[in-house]
């Protein structure tokens, strides 16, 4: 948990749950912030959900987002925690090598 001790975003609270439930982090991969894989799953998401659509309001923004949030169930929630897990297996197995 270290490194989520040293990360500003992370929340007291967020902390105290994940000890609470017992779960083992791990510690942040080494690369450069240019290859943070923000797109993996719920961004890829998001982002197919907003192509082609355009805003005029920052509020038509906020609406769309929420609702892009709110209409996914649990299990796409849960599909996209477990597709991590194996995403993190292969970052440990290709040792460092680039992989798609």
């Amino acid at each position: 948990m270290d490194f989520l001790r040293q990360s500003p975003n992370v929340s007291k609270t967020t902390l105290e749950k994940l000890g609470e439930l017992e779960y083992e982090t791990l510690s942040h991969p080494a690369y450069p912030p240019d290859l943070v894989l923000t797109n993996f799953y719920l961004f890829k998401h998001l982002d197919n959900f907003l192509t082609k659509k355009t805003f005029r309001r920052n509020e038509d923004t906020k609406t769309v987002f929420e609702a892009s949030i709110e209409h996914r169930t649990l299990y796409f929630y849960a599909n996209g925690i477990n597709k991590l897990v194996s995403r993190w297996q292969q970052c440990v197995n290709s040792n460092g090598s680039y992989f798609e």
